[in-house]
């Protein structure tokens, strides 16, 4: 059944942060599913873009806020996520990222906010992750993108693409 109001997608942009080494930076999400229990999930930087705002203003802006990492320059879009999904986002009906790769020097991240505003946007900790640690994990926590280590392979092997590649959840 085809609905005539599209759905409410709420506009957000990512960073694929990686160092000298290919390590990538995750933030780790916890979400308090009440049927499920905690459900921990791995993403990429960001958050979303504020009326007005550009994707690269709002990059800049949520890396600063929960990393502390400050761009360089223009960075390449690499991906494009859309998750239409009931419940995915509290008052929408699903997600655009716009993920871009960040090269940078291995750091320690420490943005702007504080450990309760971090938790206020369910993140709970960050780790660099070797493409290989990615491949190999076999644990419950969960990946955003759920591919990101099949795509990882594939960026680090081609490089970014012409264009940006579509991806799921």
């Amino acid at each position: 059944m085809h609905s005539s109001t599209s759905p409410r997608l709420r506009a957000g942009v990512r960073a694929l942060v990686l160092d000298e080494q290919d390590r990538v930076l995750l933030c780790r999400f916890t979400f308090d599913k009440l049927d499920q229990g905690p459900i921990v999930v791995w993403a990429t930087p960001g958050g979303g873009v504020e009326p007005g705002e550009s994707m690269l203003d709002a990059l800049r802006r949520e890396l600063a806020e929960e990393i502390g990492l400050a761009l360089p320059d223009d960075p390449p879009h690499v991906w494009h996520q859309e998750v239409v999904r009931q419940g995915h986002i509290t008052g929408y009906d699903g997600v655009v990222n716009d993920i871009f790769l960040v090269r940078t020097a291995s750091f320690t991240p420490r943005g702007a906010m504080t450990d309760e505003e971090l938790a206020e946007e369910h993140i709970s900790g960050f780790r660099w992750w070797t493409q290989q640690e990615l491949t190999e994990y076999r644990g419950g926590d969960l990946f955003a993108p759920r591919a990101l280590p099949a795509m990882l392979t594939t960026l680090l092997a081609q490089g970014p693409p012409a264009t940006p590649t579509p991806t799921g959840l």
